[in-house]
């Protein structure tokens, strides 16, 4: 027996239809294509190996900045490419996804089964659940206030605006995915630590590769280092920290401390932004900002997560928060999400005031 989809929008004022529901206004775009998800991701890594080449061909500063900076830039297109294989969305084959996802996630040092586990598991299981979901999950005014002076600092630092990649590079690479311990992922396994390896591995073969073609082209080896080996790398952290922090940061943005209230509240819609870029960089970004339905249904490819996308907010009017991004915009969210008042729903400044509207 077959349901015949309604294509009438849903009244804003009407209750949240079920996930199965609004999964199903979406399932002809669930279809995966193998042969463009392979192209996609050739064609990226030698995008990727063209940019790394032209750090070191190039002799002005200023275009060997710009190569690094770019290639720090592709370093995220292939891992948002690594991310969908990781979702089992790039191609219809189970192992095969498996293996593309460990190829893109290289380049970004990130371990594949890990990442499996706190993005997959985690993240999407309990979007916004304090106490399960841990990636840019705010303190109460009550945690805050019981935090030493050094981790107030780092708080304050994290929650700047100016500094997502180190709070990516310290709070979930380093604690969460490379060679993690039981305590912090909550479980062990054998591939935790062939995948750690795995990038570790790289990452040195990586740096190993920018000292010989140092050596090679009789160049500094710390300046080949900076721009073929660190900025890249610095890029991405910042990238994936900031594209993280926008994705669930915002004002309207819900978070919940009570599993019973977080289900009752159908969070894949109300805890993410579809952030609008001019110029084409969110199409750049591989469509990872059509973030509501990429939440909604994680088996939607990269290249159909924009009219996804286009069909939600058409069938869900007013439910879904649509944020034209702008510097300001991204500074003054910063500003006002400090700390949350769970019991009220509402963001705080560091002095406990609320600075956001009550959802």
């Amino acid at each position: 027996m077959t349901t015949e989809v309604s294509l009438q929008p849903i009244d804003p004022k009407a209750e949240l239809p079920h996930r199965k529901v609004i999964r199903s206004w979406l399932i002809p775009l669930a279809a995966k294509d193998t042969t463009r998800a392979i192209m996609l991701l050739a064609l990226d890594l030698c995008i990727l190996s063209a940019l790394l080449v032209g750090t070191v061909y190039f002799h002005a500063w200023w275009a060997k900045l710009l190569c690094a900076l770019v290639a720090g830039f592709w370093i995220g297109r292939i891992f948002i490419i690594g991310h969908d294989a990781c979702h089992q969305s790039l191609t219809p084959h189970r192992k095969l996804n498996k293996w593309l996802g460990r190829i893109a996630f290289l380049p970004s040092v990130s371990p594949y089964s890990l990442w499996d586990v706190g993005h997959n598991v985690v993240h999407h299981g309990y979007t916004n659940l304090k106490g399960v979901d841990f990636v840019w999950a705010p303190a109460s005014e009550e945690e805050y206030a019981a935090m030493s002076s050094g981790r107030k600092w780092l708080e304050r630092v994290y929650r700047s605006g100016w500094a997502p990649g180190l709070y990516y590079i310290n709070e979930i690479w380093w604690k969460k995915m490379m060679f993690p311990s039981k305590s912090a992922m909550g479980t062990q396994r054998k591939s935790f630590f062939w995948d750690s390896l795995l990038c570790a591995v790289f990452g040195v073969l990586w740096a190993g590769a920018a000292v010989w073609a140092a050596i090679a082209t009789e160049q500094s080896i710390w300046v080949t280092l900076l721009f073929t080996w660190f900025i890249p790398l610095f890029f991405w952290f910042s990238m994936i920290g900031f594209v993280v922090y926008v994705h669930h940061t915002h004002t309207k943005v819900v978070w919940h401390d009570d599993k019973v209230e977080w289900a009752k509240a159908q969070p894949f819609v109300s805890t993410t932004v579809h952030l609008l870029f001019k110029f084409k960089i969110g199409a750049l970004m591989h469509h990872i900002m059509e973030h509501t339905a990429h939440h909604v249904d994680m088996s939607i490819p990269l290249y159909k997560l924009k009219e996804a996308q286009a069909t939600l907010e058409h069938m869900l009017p007013e439910r879904i928060v649509i944020q034209p991004f702008s510097w300001s915009w991204y500074f003054r969210t910063a500003r006002a999400c400090k700390l949350y008042d769970f019991k009220n729903k509402q963001w705080l400044d560091f002095k406990g005031q609320p600075t956001g509207q009550v959802v």
